[in-house]
C-alpha cells in the first residue's frame, strides 16, 4: 500500500553518508544533476553585499560556498526537512551570521519576508517539489524589483520519460526512513511551461538552457537551467 506523507519526512537519509565523511565547504558551485559540470554561480550575478536565499537548501553546501567565496551580506538557507536543517546546522552553523539556516517551507518563508532578497535560487530544491502556482508568485513578491531567480530542475524524468507539456506534477515513489513506500510530488515541466508560469507570476527576461548530462549512469539526467528577473 502506498502511503502519502509530507516532503519533510522523506529527506532523513539524503546526504547523510556524505556529511559523515565530508564536512568542508565546497570549492565549486554546480547546477547540474550530476554536480560535475555546467556554469557556476556567475549566473546569479554579483552577490557582493546582497541578500540571497537558497530555496530547498538541503545540507546547505551551495549556500556555504556562496557565503565563503562570494561575500553576500547574508545568505538564508531554507529547507522544510528537520533532518536536513539539523545536518546543515551541524555542518555550517559556524558560518553565521553571513549564513543563516532556516527550517521552513519555502512559500511561508517567502511570504513572511520583510527585507526583500536580491537573488533567490534553487538547485533541484523547492522549485522541484512545490506547486509553482504558489511558489513563484511568493518568490516574485520576496524579490526586489529587478531581482533574480535562478533554478535548476530536471529536463526530463529520471526514467527517461519526457517532461510534462502542461502544468502537472507527477507522484514519485520513494521510501520513508522506516522503509515504507510513500509518494512525493515533483514538477518536471517542459521549458515553455516554466516560461508561461514565470511570466504569470511577475517575472521577465526568462531564459532557459538544457545542460546535457556528462555521465551515462542509470540515473543520468539532463538539467534545465532557468534564469528570470522580477519585473521592475
Amino acid at each position: 500500500m502506498v502511503r502519502m506523507t509530507t516532503t519533510a519526512d522523506l529527506w532523513h537519509h539524503y546526504g547523510r553518508t556524505r556529511a559523515e565523511r565530508d564536512r568542508g565547504v565546497p570549492d565549486a558551485f554546480h547546477w547540474t544533476w550530476s554536480q560535475d559540470g555546467g556554469p557556476g554561480c556567475e549566473v546569479l550575478g554579483d552577490l557582493t553585499g546582497g541578500a540571497v536565499g537558497d530555496l530547498g537548501a538541503g545540507a546547505a553546501r551551495h549556500a556555504a560556498h556562496l557565503a565563503i567565496h562570494h561575500e553576500p551580506a547574508e545568505i538564508v538557507a531554507v529547507d522544510a526537512s528537520p533532518a536536513q536543517y539539523e545536518m546543515a546546522t551541524d555542518l555550517y552553523a559556524h558560518l553565521a551570521p553571513r549564513l543563516r539556516i532556516t527550517s521552513s517551507d519555502a512559500v511561508p518563508h517567502l511570504q513572511a519576508t520583510k527585507s526583500p532578497y536580491d537573488v533567490l535560487y534553487s538547485v533541484f530544491g523547492a522549485v522541484d517539489f512545490t506547486d509553482p502556482r504558489a511558489l513563484l508568485p511568493a518568490a516574485a513578491a520576496a524579490l526586489k524589483p529587478g531581482g533574480r531567480l535562478v533554478f535548476s530542475t530536471l529536463a526530463h524524468y529520471l526514467n527517461g520519460a519526457p517532461a510534462q507539456p502542461d502544468l502537472l506534477a507527477a507522484d514519485i515513489s520513494v521510501k520513508t526512513p522506516e522503509g515504507e513506500t510513500a509518494s512525493l510530488r515533483r514538477w518536471v515541466l517542459q521549458e515553455h511551461v516554466w516560461v508561461k508560469v514565470l511570466d504569470e507570476a511577475g517575472f521577465t527576461n526568462v531564459a532557459a538552457e538544457v545542460l546535457p548530462s556528462e555521465s551515462d549512469g542509470p540515473r543520468a539526467a539532463d538539467t534545465l537551467l532557468v534564469i528570470a528577473d522580477r519585473q521592475r
